[in-house]
């Protein structure tokens, strides 16, 4: 995914502290999946109003998401626009 900071020179980026550690990406990644998952849950669970559906269909969601996101990340890094030589 392309970074907001990517037009900028990478010295500015790093010493105006704009870039994330990886670690930090991981955590915003899971707290977004995590958020994302009970946004489903709950969605799922007012349309149904069934608890054990609405489950199931959260963890569908967290399984299935985490591949489309894998597949459109190798997709994305074979185009070459935005990307910094």
């Amino acid at each position: 995914m392309m970074q907001p900071t990517a037009y900028l020179p990478q010295k500015y980026v790093r010493s105006w502290g704009l870039s994330d550690t990886p670690v930090r990406s991981l955590a915003k990644a899971v707290s977004w999946r995590i958020t994302g998952t009970i946004d489903t849950f709950l969605i799922s669970w007012l349309i149904t109003g069934q608890v054990l559906l609405a489950s199931g269909i959260a963890l569908t969601e967290v399984l299935t998401k985490v591949f489309l996101f894998w597949f459109h990340e190798r997709i994305w890094n074979k185009v070459k626009w935005g990307k910094q030589e």
